[in-house]
This record gives C-alpha cells, structure tokens and sequence, in this order.
C-alpha cells in the first residue's frame, strides 16, 4: 500500500504523537487523524498495545484494533533507554500534542517529566488520559471502561428495575473519553495559538469523570432534590410512552416522544388520534403519570405490525420510531448507503475493509480515512528517515539494540 505523506481536513500540518493504548488515548488520536493530523503511534519494539489481542480477529489480525487506529503512521521505540529517551526528544520538538495514558507518574520516571518535555518544545500540549487523573487518592490505580462506567454513575442506571446493574456492549467509557480529550487538545491549541502563548498545555483528562460528565441530571438531581436515580430498564422515565416493544415478527422497535406534537404523531400512527385530547395524556407530566397504560395500548399495536409495517405508519405519520438495528440490517439500511457512512478503507492486509466513516462531516475541509491500522513498525523507515533524517546505519544500529 502506497503510503500518503499528507491528510487532509481542517487539521492537516497538525502533528501528533500517540504513545497511549487501548481505546481512550488512541481514540482521541484517531480522531484527529481523521481530519487531516500527522499522527504518529508509538510502541515499544514487538508491540504493547493489548488492543491488538482484541477480538474480533480475521487471519489471526484484530479487527478492531484496525479501526481505533485507523490513519496514523506505526513506529517502535523504547523511550525507556537513554538513547530512545533521547530520539523521542527530539520528535518531541517537531510535535505539537502527546497523548499518553500511562499510570500518573511514569513518564517522569523515565525522564520525560512535563518539564523535559517543554524544555525541547515549550508550546507542546500533552493529553494525560488515566482512570481518576494525575492526583487524589486514586490516582496510582488502573482503570479500563467498565471501571469508568461503574464508578462514575453510568453502569447503575442502566439495566432492568429488579435486575443487576448492566454495563452496554460497548466499553463506552473509552470513546467517551477519546472525545473529550480530542476537544480539549483542540481547545488548548486554540487558546496558545490565538492568544500567542509561549507555554504549551498540560490536559489532564479523568476518565471516571469524562463518563460522569455525560449524566448531566444525575448529580444536580442528587443535590437539589436528593434523588438517587435507580434502573427503569428501557422504559424512558422522561417522556410517555418510551420504550421497546417487539413486533409481529419477533424484532424490536425504540419509541421516543417528548413533546405534545410528537406524541400526537405517535397516537396518529397506531389509529388512536383521539389520544392527544384525552386530559390523562395532555402533557408530558401527564403520560408520565399514566405510562403503564399507554405502554399497554403502543405494545399491544406493535405485537400486531411487524417491524416494518410500523416504521413506515410512524414516518407516514411524523412519528418517532426506530427500528433497533443489528449490523447487517445497519450495512443495509437506505439511509446509510445514501450518505457513504461505512466506506471501503485501504488496508495492508485485506486490501480494503469497511468501517464507520467521518463524523461530523465538513463542507469545505471534509477529512479523510487513510487507510486502517498497521502492523507494529510499520512506518518505521519512513519516520525515522524521511521525518527524523537518520541514515540507514543509524536505523540499524538503534534496531541492533533493541530500541526499534
């Protein structure tokens, strides 16, 4: 595959390096990738990420590790030896944001404390991705998604009212908080740049609090109401009918409908019209309180429709369902294929792969993917010698060591 020196996107010129693993850090990097950054990941020589073990695999390839990398170029380097300390120095001073996600504390240990680093580039910013941040008492503590999600309220609200808390089937934490470092990173590089600031941007990103963040009624509903929000299963404890219900076929369909013209679609859409002028179902509060009985009438118009016959009644009629989609019917769906969303994607194993494409998309600077992830090292001759100006000899003799 024929590498490409430049992206494109309203962050092309923009260098980045990842030494980070897993998801979070990675993610974030991705991101900006996506939309034009030089992002380079880092690993130590024969590779550390353990999200290359991740299933699902294709020829013993891990399929999942191709999209969180997608677009970045592939070295190796031990940063931990005098003589890799000192090469990741010197990118360092070509780079304009690090993102890691060691355990607080470790970089310094190893001699590229915050210090060091703005001492090579004073306007570097660094993304600290960790479990609970760079202090506190948690600190020192590793943290995967399910420990974000347990920890920072998500995990106990989700799942049926009598049954156990449920985590989702997506390590969600994580990309959380790849979005939140991706906006950071971009925020500071604006605040150094508009405001001509000499110093870069240490960002220090709690990933137990990112996924907290999100649940913006939970502690404001604790402290001012004292409400200690329980489980409700799929059943929306906001708005009126709300839920899942499975339809003639045995599928599954969402219903949503928060306001007083929607729910009057949604009534149209099953023949009950008359429903939005009943006092019991006037407002929200009002279906809030008689939700049982709504649940009763919708459930039992969509155990007589199949999942497609009540998709088309509800967008004939404006309403607001969806059908709950597995990947096939999402590969499929009229929708996605209009807008390009899973394009075909170079790759070094498969030739091409599809994988969710760009979002948001832009007008005029529209990103681009690339190609998806690479084995370890595998940009190493062009970073090291078209980027960073070593010769061959100098490659081989930091490869003779162990440092590549």
């Amino acid at each position: 595959m024929e590498a490409q020196t430049t992206g494109q996107g309203p962050l092309t010129g923009l260098r980045v390096l990842d030494i980070a693993t897993v998801i979070a850090g990675p993610f974030a990097a991705s991101m900006m990738a996506d939309f034009g950054a030089d992002v380079t990941k880092i690993e130590l020589p024969g590779g550390a990420d353990g999200l290359r073990a991740f299933p699902p695999f294709k020829d013993g390839k891990s399929l999942w590790w191709k999209v969180t990398n997608r677009g970045k170029r592939f070295a190796t380097l031990d940063v931990r030896k005098p003589d890799g300390r000192d090469l990741f120095l010197k990118m360092i001073a070509q780079t304009d944001v690090l993102i890691e996600n060691f355990r607080p504390g470790t970089l310094d240990k190893w001699g590229l404390d915050i210090d060091t680093l703005w001492s090579v580039n004073p306007r570097l910013v660094v993304l600290r991705c960790s479990a609970f941040g760079q202090d506190g008492p948690y600190a020192k503590q590793p943290g995967f998604a399910r420990i974000f999600e347990a920890m920072g309220g998500l995990t106990q609200i989700t799942g049926e009212p009598d049954g156990k808390p449920m985590h989702t089937g997506y390590p969600l934490g994580d990309p959380i908080g790849g979005l939140f470092g991706a906006f950071a990173i971009l925020a500071a590089l604006f605040d150094i740049r508009t405001n001509a600031r000499e110093r870069g941007e240490e960002i220090d990103l709690a990933l137990t609090e990112a996924t907290f963040r999100i649940l913006e009624f939970l502690a404001i509903g604790y402290d001012q109401a004292g409400v200690v929000t329980q489980r409700h299963g799929n059943r929306n404890q906001y708005a009126a009918p709300g839920d899942v219900y499975m339809t003639l076929d045995k599928r599954h369909v969402s219903l949503a409908g928060s306001t007083n013209a929607i729910f009057a679609n949604n009534a149209k859409a099953i023949g009950r019209p008359e429903l939005i002028e009943d006092p019991r179902y006037a407002t929200t509060p009002q279906r809030n309180s008689h939700s049982m009985e709504l649940d009763k009438m919708f459930g039992a118009w969509f155990a007589a429709h199949t999942q497609a016959e009540a998709v088309e009644a509800f967008r004939a009629a404006g309403g607001s369902l969806a059908p709950i989609y597995s990947i096939d019917q999402i590969f499929a769906d009229p929708q996605m294929i209009a807008r390009g969303a899973i394009p075909e994607v170079p790759d070094e194993d498969f030739g091409t792969v599809r994988m969710q494409g760009l979002v948001p998309r832009f007008r005029h600077a529209p990103g681009q993917i690339r190609w998806a992830a690479k084995a370890v090292g595998a940009d190493n001759e062009y970073v090291y010698k078209s980027v960073m100006g070593l010769v061959d000899a100098e490659v081989q003799a930091l490869k003779d060591k162990g440092i590549l």
